[in-house]
């Protein structure tokens, strides 16, 4: 666990497990301890808590917080009962290509279960890294119609509009809440890592269409 004596701000800081973290390159998950500063809800709160941040000019989130929250309430019923926070969250992001960052995360922990999603690039390009992609990886981009491409020795995916919004549904946040739903399951552990990995997966493929048809029939009023 980290050290927590530099400063009186880094002491009032929350601690939280964080499963997944859909990763531009593999998609890999993790389970590790990670700082946050969100508070645990109150017995009178409405929950999620819908958490919307301003990104870096060059970056922008393709779906609202309170789509993400439509769909989730549309393919899961009372299970969404015990996410806490849908958060928009904005961070150091800039325009260096980087297939390392994450857009998206689970936290659990702390009297918590959030949902967290990270901006993307403006110019609807996601950045692969510097070798050329597997097909694994590839999949989700074919099926999305992605065009890849090499740039000045980098990897790229570029994305319609539309696209991005979908795979930010089906490939990010139903795989997020499945993890949600996994732990009631099955506690997570070392050992059982690669099955919470392989629920999210399959969560996805068994949902995704459904919630992409829900998010195109919101009214964005």
């Amino acid at each position: 666990m980290p050290r927590m004596n530099q400063t009186p701000w880094k002491k009032s800081r929350t601690f939280g497990d964080i499963h997944g973290g859909r990763c531009r390159r593999r998609m890999t998950d993790n389970i590790f301890k990670r700082l946050h500063s969100l508070s645990k809800p109150g017995p009178q709160d409405e929950l999620p808590f819908l958490i919307e941040e301003n990104p870096s000019h060059d970056f922008y989130f393709p779906i609202s917080a309170h789509e993400a929250l439509e769909v989730l309430h549309g393919v899961s019923g009372s299970q969404l009962g015990g996410i806490t926070h849908i958060w928009m969250r904005r961070d150091k992001r800039s325009s260096t290509p980087s297939a390392n960052l994450p857009l998206a995360e689970f936290i659990c922990g702390s009297g918590v279960r959030v949902i967290v999603l990270y901006p993307w690039r403006r110019d609807l390009t996601l950045p692969l890294g510097a070798s050329k992609p597997n097909q694994k990886l590839l999949r989700p981009f074919e099926s999305l119609n992605a065009e890849v491409f090499e740039l000045d020795h980098q990897w790229f995916a570029r994305f319609t509009e539309s696209a991005i919004r979908q795979y930010c549904i089906q490939y990010l946040l139903l795989q997020m809440f499945a993890y949600h739903i996994d732990w009631y399951n099955r506690h997570w552990s070392k050992a059982n890592r690669k099955q919470a990995e392989d629920f999210a997966n399959q969560y996805a493929v068994r949902w995704g269409l459904d919630a992409v048809e829900i998010l195109n029939n919101i009214d964005p009023t």
